[in-house]
């Protein structure tokens, strides 16, 4: 379980399809690591232009659940077509190799949002 706070300026989609991706580090990944990742993440919206929308945060959940995943990243498509642009894309690809050193293990999740 993870709790984390979207934000209400996200535009709407249609037939809006969530990625959602959860990371819990290795041990022995530093501070400095971890935040390469937070602002790794944080830059594809900018690289990426089928990403239509894109919050994360951190684990703030008093349940005891989370089997210490500690970030939380939502991703945003208007399309399966635009996530198959996403994952194969190369600012993503980069981005992975900067995971596969500190991350002990992924969670990932996509759905379509139901209205």
């Amino acid at each position: 379980m993870i709790d984390y706070w979207g934000k209400a300026d996200q535009p709407k989609l249609d037939k809006e399809l969530k990625h959602a991706v959860f990371f819990r580090f290795k041990d022995d990944a530093s501070e400095e690591d971890i935040q390469k990742v937070e602002e790794g993440f944080a830059a594809l919206p900018s690289k990426i232009d089928t990403i239509k929308a894109f919050e994360w945060g951190k684990n703030n959940s008093p349940e005891t659940h989370a089997a210490g995943f500690t970030h939380a990243f939502m991703v945003s498509f208007d399309s399966e077509e635009g996530r198959a642009v996403y994952l194969p894309h190369p600012a993503h690809e980069a981005f992975v190799e900067i995971l596969k050193p500190i991350l002990d293990a992924p969670r990932v999740m996509d759905f379509h949002v139901q209205r």
